[in-house]
């Protein structure tokens, strides 16, 4: 069987998928890494909803792929920016999803780190800000979770200075029941966060990143780092005190980045690790074995996809998620919260499609290509 995808030029070409996918299989938890795959959301597509409505989520299907993650040995980071936590999903959306999806882990023993963020607010003051943050870490906290202090649009709009970060951040790590996780998610995911740490120059934002670490070491898990800059992550790791993780965020330059160097290397915590989920958890129990290699033969050839998926504009990955998890069989179908499915084109997602095929991603191969030739179909392109 063949499929006619769309080029870039509007071309169409033909592709003949692979016809058996690539055997992974349901594992205990890796060992010689800390792994979360930031997990999408299933929206409800007979919802009948507008784009700027609260997110309409089908909580079956959505639960359903956190335990696919657990069952392969991976952790789950909830209500993330995969998410689309403040794309479509708000805080009262965020909160549900934070109760369930943490009930769920407790019910098959999965690791799960949920989104504390100040998205209930648009702006504010700083003593604003810091009470939306303590809300949501009360949520986290209360599900039995492991908060990750995300990045705040109304932190960046409101502070003046390094000093107004150092200030709220400290503020929440003083009274943060167990050590977060803090996460630095750079302006190609989220253009508010421009000049987040107080400073345009990411050096100096380093140094005061660096600096609240060191004010609470014993607060802080570990960093999520998300710049897709794999020198930069490399040398902030090797700044950080010992003990404190560093995962990767770094959808580009992955296998490297967790594969590491003699002087250490990164956990992760990666979008990208949703469609790669059952993949990635092969490769890094490779690396528990101490076979670099095999983790490297396993996890490189998956980096043109992911590129792909993350291209600017970098904040609409999800979509290419979603098509995937659809085309995979984790959904009854390509629709999402906020109507974010129409954020790529039709080239990008067959790309996307061709790629992950190449990979065996898909456990049905058939279903991938049918689904595929039906999103086809409804661009008015014939079988």
């Amino acid at each position: 069987m063949t499929i006619r995808l769309p080029d870039a030029h509007g071309a169409l070409r033909t592709y003949e998928p692979r016809t058996e996918p690539l055997p992974l299989t349901p594992g205990t938890p890796v060992t010689s890494r800390t792994v979360f795959s930031a997990a999408h959301v299933v929206a409800d597509p007979y919802a009948d909803v507008s784009p700027d409505s609260p997110a309409a989520v089908d909580w079956d299907a959505t639960l359903a792929f956190r335990r696919h993650l657990w069952s392969h040995g991976l952790g789950v980071a909830e209500a993330m920016d995969t998410a689309q936590r403040g794309m479509g999903l708000d805080w009262a959306g965020a909160a549900e999803l934070i109760r369930r999806s943490a009930a769920e882990a407790r019910a098959v023993g999965g690791r799960i780190a949920c989104g504390v963020g100040t998205d209930q607010i648009t702006g504010g003051s700083l003593a604003e800000i810091r009470a939306a943050y303590e809300e949501q870490l009360a949520v986290v906290e209360e599900s039995g979770a492991q908060a990750i202090l995300m990045a705040s649009r109304a932190l960046a709009r409101a502070a003046a200075g390094p000093e107004d970060y150092l200030d709220v951040y400290g503020h929440l790590l003083r009274q943060a029941a167990e050590p977060v996780i803090l996460h630095w998610l750079g302006p190609m995911f989220d253009p508010a966060l421009e000049g987040y740490w107080g400073s345009a120059g990411l050096d100096a934002a380093t140094d005061t990143f660096l600096e609240i670490i060191a004010a609470h070491p014993d607060k802080v898990d570990g960093v999520k780092v998300s710049l897709l800059d794999a020198r930069r992550e490399v040398a902030l790791r090797r700044r950080l005190p010992q003990g404190v993780r560093c995962y990767t965020g770094d959808d580009f330059n992955y296998p490297e980045l967790i594969a590491g160097d003699e002087r250490g290397f990164s956990h992760a915590l990666l979008g990208i690790f949703d469609p790669l989920g059952p993949l990635a958890a092969q490769a890094v129990r490779a690396l528990d074995t101490g076979d670099t290699a095999g983790f490297r033969a396993l996890l490189d050839p998956t980096v043109e996809l992911s590129r792909h998926l993350f291209q600017a504009p970098t904040r609409f990955y999800k979509t290419g998620v979603v098509l995937l998890a659809w085309l995979a069989g984790h959904q009854s179908h390509f629709t999402m919260v906020g109507g974010l499915q129409s954020a790529r084109s039709l080239p990008h997602l067959a790309r996307a499609y061709e790629l992950a095929d190449g990979l065996g991603l898909f456990p049905d191969p058939k279903l991938a290509e049918e689904r595929m030739k039906d999103l086809l179909a409804l661009y008015g392109v014939h079988r």
